[in-house]
């Protein structure tokens, strides 16, 4: 199975989402809720042309040999440095409720491409139970990522998540989200106070998701974080605010080495994977284009698109000088 042919399936299926060849937000844009923006502007577009004004430096004055795309994260290491990002309902996607189908392909494919899947708690009451069961028929490494509720619910969801997650993360800048303010639950905002006492009830590794400000993320590290997601939520909760791409840099600078780095949003190939890397982040989370892979072909369509990054990632690498993932640095991008 191609990519292309992965596009092709997922547009015979797919709702709302075009199945673009390149996911930038355009073929979507401002159709909320779904899978694109938040009205007026187009923050998936912003994403995407962030990490675009970032070019890589060509540098074959190298030490020739094989390139190694592998990492350590959160005490593991993995094939690469990626995570696929957490989408807590389909129905955007397809008229019958497919979390819990969707789930489990995506941790299928990652786990047979040694990568990380991180899964949100959705809404829907059969979500949780399903991604257990996933967890266990796949033996796949995966972060649960619940959303800012009442610190009580919170901590009762990720108790079960205990003895099988990689790590546990709170997203933080979906409180705002059109769906919530509907649904009857109670999210809202969260203090460093309110995250130390999630901390306090996991032995996992703590991430917090939703960071855009050096200030926020110093507060995360204040708090105990031992990884930050950096994100706007794919520009669907806040418009005209910056990309991804355009904070890096900052948050890197404030607490590189206090915690682990991560960024999604926009991020779609291998070379934008090197970009985020070479700027400072130990990881990046794609999200959008896992449902495509999915929709287009299951798990094997998850498989086939984390491969082609994988291909994407290491040629990219090869052709900045990078051999292993500690050899990128931001000698190697400059910005137009």
């Amino acid at each position: 199975m191609t990519y292309k042919e992965i596009l092709e399936n997922a547009r015979k299926t797919i709702l709302n989402c075009k199945a673009c060849p390149e996911c930038n937000g355009l073929g979507c844009g401002n159709t909320l809720p779904g899978p694109g923006s938040k009205a007026p502007g187009n923050g998936a577009n912003t994403n995407w042309k962030a990490w675009k004004n970032i070019r890589l430096n060509f540098d074959t004055f190298a030490e020739d040999g094989p390139v190694d795309t592998g990492c350590t994260l959160f005490g593991k290491h993995f094939a690469l440095p990626l995570m696929s990002g957490p989408i807590g309902s389909m129905t955007q996607y397809s008229r019958e409720d497919v979390t819990v189908a969707f789930n489990d392909g995506v941790m299928e494919g990652t786990a047979k491409t040694g990568t990380i899947d991180c899964f949100g708690d959705g809404i829907a009451p059969s979500v949780l139970p399903g991604a257990l069961e996933s967890i266990a028929r796949h033996h796949a490494d995966v972060i649960p990522v619940f959303n800012p509720m009442p610190n009580a619910s919170i901590i009762r969801k990720m108790e079960q998540f205990e003895d099988c997650a990689l790590a546990i993360c709170v997203v933080v800048d979906s409180a705002g989200l059109s769906h919530w303010k509907h649904s009857g639950d109670q999210p809202g905002s969260k203090t460093v106070s309110d995250l130390k006492e999630i901390k306090a009830h996991t032995k996992r590794p703590f991430i917090v998701k939703g960071i855009m400000t050096v200030k926020n993320a110093l507060q995360a590290v204040e708090a105990g974080a031992d990884g930050i997601i950096v994100s706007n939520h794919g520009g669907r909760a806040l418009a005209d605010v910056p990309g991804t791409a355009e904070v890096l840099p900052e948050i890197v600078s404030a607490v590189k080495g206090s915690t682990a780095i991560i960024v999604d949003g926009g991020i779609r190939h291998g070379v934008d994977m090197v970009k985020a890397l070479a700027i400072g982040a130990d990881a990046v989370l794609i999200c959008r284009p896992f449902a495509t892979a999915w929709f287009g072909g299951g798990a094997e369509g998850v498989s086939t698109y984390i491969e082609m990054l994988k291909t994407e990632f290491s040629e990219a690498m090869y052709m900045v000088g990078a051999r292993k993932v500690s050899d990128l640095c931001p000698d190697m991008v400059r910005y137009s």
